[in-house]
């Protein structure tokens, strides 16, 4: 009984947190309602394993890897891989990605253009921009090196800038 408490104190306060990392890597609410509820089943399963720390991050990285085990095979497009001369800056001028969004007046283009990035460029904004975790959070959440987390979050912004560019050119 007392773990119960315990759990319900200590994880069940990031659950939008963790339906928000899963509608992003979802990308429906449907699918996004599945995974947080797989993975809430399985972070209480396992509650006795947590050994303190940032429940948080967690229970999110817990939410990540429900989403990958539940679409691995479902999903074969789910990754690409990175061609530095495919996806260089075409113009060094370009505004960075932060006033780009800012000079957004249309958060439903943002959005669109979130939704097409890869999933591996998506869970990196989505935790940096909208959940605010620390590059060492995310690191630890994806199972990924800081140096790793810092470079895939710049080839997010990078891909999420350059689609707004296109998005806004006649």
């Amino acid at each position: 009984m007392a773990t119960r408490a315990q759990f319900e104190t200590n994880v069940m306060q990031h659950l939008d947190a963790a339906y928000n990392l899963a509608r992003w890597l979802a990308r429906n609410d449907a699918d996004a309602q599945d995974v947080v509820q797989e993975a809430a089943l399985r972070a209480f399963r396992y509650y006795d394993g947590f050994r303190g720390g940032d429940a948080r991050a967690w229970l999110l990285t817990i939410v990540r890897n429900t989403f990958y085990s539940l679409h691995a095979s479902s999903a074969p497009g789910m990754t690409e891989t990175y061609d530095e001369a495919l996806h260089a800056r075409a113009d060094e001028h370009t505004p960075d990605p932060e006033t780009l969004l800012s000079r957004a007046a249309d958060a439903a283009s943002v959005r669109t253009a979130l939704e097409r990035l890869p999933a591996e460029y998506r869970e990196v904004l989505a935790l940096r921009e909208f959940e605010e975790c620390s590059y060492k959070e995310i690191a630890s959440i994806t199972q990924l090196k800081i140096g790793t987390v810092m470079s895939r979050l710049a080839r997010a912004r990078e891909r999420l800038a350059a689609a707004l560019v296109a998005e806004a050119s006649p």
